[in-house]
């Protein structure tokens, strides 16, 4: 049986900087071996940890388009969708879409992180 969802890895170019951007994000702190520059992990905030590894060659998702799909994408709760938008835009994310803008009822919206990956910032 499994135990724990141990850690969610996230291809990327620069694992440094992604897990900065997770980091500060989230409040949590990076975590590397000085010795493997291509696995970094991202710890100390509440869930499951994010790894960032490097791929060569990596080319982000294109979202919401199909010729390179997102695979997986992060969901995280917030209180103030406006102040952790300004937040994360802040910190390098660009928006995708304010879906609570566009479909009534809808209480999330999707970015993208600094390599790409979609990420979405749901009202709690």
């Amino acid at each position: 049986m499994i135990r724990k969802l141990q850690a969610i890895a996230l291809d990327c170019a620069d694992p440094l900087q992604l897990a900065e951007f997770y980091a500060a994000l989230l409040g949590g702190r990076v975590v590397h071996d000085p010795e493997d520059a291509d696995w970094i992990e991202v710890h100390g905030f509440e869930g499951t940890p994010l790894a960032c590894q490097r791929a060569d060659g990596y080319r982000p998702p294109e979202w919401p388009g199909q010729d390179r799909p997102q695979q997986l994408h992060l969901d995280f709760d917030v209180d103030d969708l406006d102040g952790e938008e300004k937040r994360a835009l802040a910190l390098g994310a660009t928006v995708l879409e304010r879906t609570d803008q566009l479909r009534p009822g809808a209480n999330w919206r999707v970015y993208a992180d600094p390599a790409g990956h979609p990420f979405c910032l749901c009202l709690h």
